[in-house]
């Protein structure tokens, strides 16, 4: 909504940077993270969702909740205070579901090694490991975003010189380094789930999880390679709608890649929902 102010060269318009597409998606993938969550919890004594640790399947579910609703805060005319929780919203669930996929793509390349003989792997084979390897790698994000806050935090500002005769009223992002640090540290822990689950895609079971990272990751990795340049060209509300489509591309593609699968079993193949289909392959 453009809005008249007064400036020394006399009346100039100020446009709010808002998206214009509508918003229906994100509150439909929201719902849906919550509703498979309780079907989740409802099947959770089930082999497959026992299956690579059922405890990090629900986090990662949780995570991917906030990240749908973080879009919302990208909405309307920008403040101070939304322009602080923007990325901040965004970043760290992100980054617990970036965490809690690669604890799960660590469980598959442990459990892929220890069935070699003599393996020294298997004394690694249970939940401690991946259960601290995604709270190390989620306190790193959230220590990167306490000091960028703390040192140089986003704000509101007027861009004068993009458009002649018009102030764009968009955030600026602050440290660009505790910015591009939090990006990249997201795109650190995809790249290793990446290249892990695609190392053992072809572990003999029934049920891989790892083919499914594989997916999840890629998608994950080609939106934001592609995002970054599309960022970096585009201003004002052009600039919060590649964001905004890009958080809610790659939620997307982590919540189908990884999840649609299980929902196939839970909910269309049920006889295949048991311990001996879901390690057939390796017990043939």
């Amino acid at each position: 909504m453009p809005i008249r102010c007064r400036s020394p060269i006399g009346f100039i318009m100020v446009r709010i940077s808002s998206p214009t597409s509508r918003f229906s998606s994100t509150v439909i993938f929201a719902t849906t993270s919550l509703l498979i969550l309780g079907l989740f919890v409802w099947f959770r004594s089930t082999p497959i969702v026992r299956a690579n640790n059922r405890n990090l399947s629900f986090i990662l579910l949780l995570s991917l909740i906030p990240s749908f609703l973080s879009v919302f805060l990208f909405l309307g005319r920008p403040v101070d205070i939304t322009c602080m929780l923007q990325q901040v919203t965004f970043g760290i669930p992100f980054t617990i579901s970036a965490s809690s996929i690669l604890a799960k793509t660590i469980m598959v390349f442990i459990a892929f090694k220890a069935t070699r003989p003599g393996s020294s792997c298997r004394k690694w084979v249970g939940v401690k490991l991946p259960n601290t390897v995604m709270l190390f790698c989620s306190s790193t994000q959230v220590m990167n975003c306490i000091l960028w806050l703390s040192i140089s935090p986003p704000f509101q500002e007027y861009d004068m010189d993009s458009y002649p005769g018009k102030i764009l009223i968009q955030c600026n992002e602050g440290s660009v380094i505790g910015f591009y640090f939090m990006l990249g540290y997201m795109g650190f822990l995809a790249a290793v789930s990446f290249a892990l689950a695609f190392m053992v895609r072809t572990l003999p079971d029934s049920f891989n999880e790892a083919k499914y990272i594989t997916f999840s990751m890629l998608v994950f990795c080609s939106v934001w390679i592609a995002m970054i340049p599309a960022y970096l060209s585009t201003r004002g509300k052009y600039m919060v709608a590649v964001e905004i489509f890009a958080i809610l591309t790659s939620s997307a593609g982590i919540l189908l890649c990884m999840f649609s699968p299980k929902l196939y079993i839970l909910l269309l193949k049920p006889e295949l929902n048991t311990r001996g289909t879901m390690l057939g392959k390796r017990m043939l």
